[in-house]
């Protein structure tokens, strides 16, 4: 497997990590607006690393959100074209007194590198720049094929502004397929290929009762309280075991195939394991009749995020709040539309509300449910490259989360993503306490190398 880049990427680690750490000291929030100047901050830096590397035509593109990074280099003439996605944005780091040590203080321990973003996505990202320097300084200024890649720093808060630049430019974004590293591996030292996404509907609802705060006292037991209100309704969501109760939700939803269901049975899964390493739970709930697998990959779920609303400081408030919000979601699975479900949801949600009640429902986000056929030349090159690096075969597997650039790739450039991630089930992706495997941060970057080698060869 060595090669001149590789050999450059092996000798180049510790500068490439502790260029990671810069990139993590930024505290690139993208759903708070006191941390736009960081966005803007992280997005000048990738520029600055494209610009290093030797990439051209680099922009940082202004939107009606977070700006977008591209650059590319399109001198392989015959070779084919890799489109290089990835974000810069990062979740909130909240709650700040879990994390062992500062979120945006990256940290070494036991072999990982402990900060917000280390491998959702930043560090991800950051090995297709690490991999395209390593074959572009180890190989005459040359790459063995050619490349574009487009940056975000709006993913975590529904990626609206990608989704529009992906439409409204498929000639500039021309490309074979799309390198996607924002997944995991399904175990360690496991090479994992995702060829699998859930969907999205994220919506809030608004219910109102009062024209104001009342007092419970006094009115309590003759006004309307949305609390409860949404209380009812989110208990007719679904049942005891998991089956949502919308009419027609499950209508659209293919089963995985035979052959699929036999690949994830041979997968290395210990639910004991599963329950108290992962979820820290008594017990795992769910449809009954269908294994982890099916009910985090292939089945749809409907899940109630916050309820923002009232009074939720210290001590006690005696108010009847004149307005609550519950935060639900669906993630959907193939054939489910996000339009049609979000519309079912509506009709059921307005149908089931108490009296005395008014209710606003919002979608926030959207996204499509996808799968990846595994018969082309750019999955299975990047099979062989990651067995190679690994030195065992590569599985394929699903994944419960949502990516909603992969559907907006597809639908708008009618290109392939091939999804190669190196995160690991622990990292605590949105939680406190992320962190990315450093062994697996080297061995993405060499994964890279050799996968875009064999494409060009």
């Amino acid at each position: 497997m060595s090669s001149p880049a590789v050999e450059y990427a092996r000798q180049n680690q510790p500068r490439f990590l502790s260029e990671l750490k810069d990139l993590l000291r930024i505290p690139s929030v993208s759903t708070l607006p006191q941390h736009r100047t960081d966005i803007d901050r992280a997005a000048e830096f990738l520029a600055a690393q494209m610009r290093a590397i030797g990439l051209e035509h680099i922009e940082v593109i202004k939107t009606a959100g977070h700006p977008l990074v591209y650059g590319d280099w399109l001198h392989a003439a015959g070779k084919p074209t890799a489109l290089c996605y990835g974000h810069y944005d990062v979740q909130p780091p909240d709650p700040l007194n879990e994390w062992t040590t500062p979120p945006f203080e990256p940290t070494e321990r036991n072999q990982n590198i402990y900060a917000r973003g280390a491998v959702d996505d930043k560090g991800q990202m950051f090995m297709h720049l690490k991999a395209l320097e390593s074959l572009k300084k180890s190989g005459g200024g040359k790459l063995p094929i050619n490349v574009r890649l487009l940056l975000e720093g709006e993913e975590e808060v529904g990626g609206e502004s990608i989704a529009k630049y992906v439409k409204e430019n498929p000639s500039k974004l021309k490309a074979d397929f799309a390198l996607v590293s924002d997944t995991e591996m399904y175990a360690p030292e496991l090479p994992t290929l995702c060829v699998g996404l859930r969907g999205l509907v994220y919506t809030e609802v608004e219910a109102r009762g009062a024209k104001v705060d009342l007092h419970s006292g006094i009115y309590g037991g003759a006004a309307p309280n949305p609390f409860i209100a949404l209380a009812l309704i989110i208990s007719k969501l679904k049942d005891e075991n998991g089956h949502i109760l919308i009419p027609g939700f499950y209508d659209r939803v293919v089963n995985p195939s035979a052959d699929e269901l036999k690949s994830w049975k041979s997968l290395p899964f210990d639910e004991h394991e599963y329950l108290q390493n992962e979820v820290g739970s008594t017990e795992l709930t769910g449809e009954p009749g269908y294994s982890v697998a099916e009910r985090t990959w292939a089945r749809p779920t409907l899940e109630v995020h916050g309820m923002p609303g009232g009074f939720i400081g210290a001590g006690a408030k005696t108010v009847i709040p004149a307005k609550a919000a519950a935060k639900i979601s669906m993630r959907l699975v193939p054939d489910q539309r996000p339009d049609e479900i979000f519309a079912m949801f509506s009709k059921y949600v307005q149908a089931i509300v108490p009296r005395g009640i008014q209710i606003d429902i919002r979608q926030l986000s959207g996204a499509d449910p996808m799968l990846i056929r595994t018969d082309n030349s750019y999955v299975q090159a990047s099979k062989q490259a990651m067995k190679e690096v690994f030195s065992k075969d590569t599985v394929f597997v699903r994944s419960g989360g949502s990516i909603p650039v992969v559907a907006d790739f597809e639908k708008n450039l009618h290109i392939p993503s091939v999804m190669m991630g190196f995160g690991l089930p622990d990292d605590n992706l949105h939680a406190p306490n992320e962190k990315f495997h450093i062994p697996n941060f080297y061995r993405g970057i060499e994964s890279i190398i050799r996968f875009f080698q064999l494409l060009g060869s």
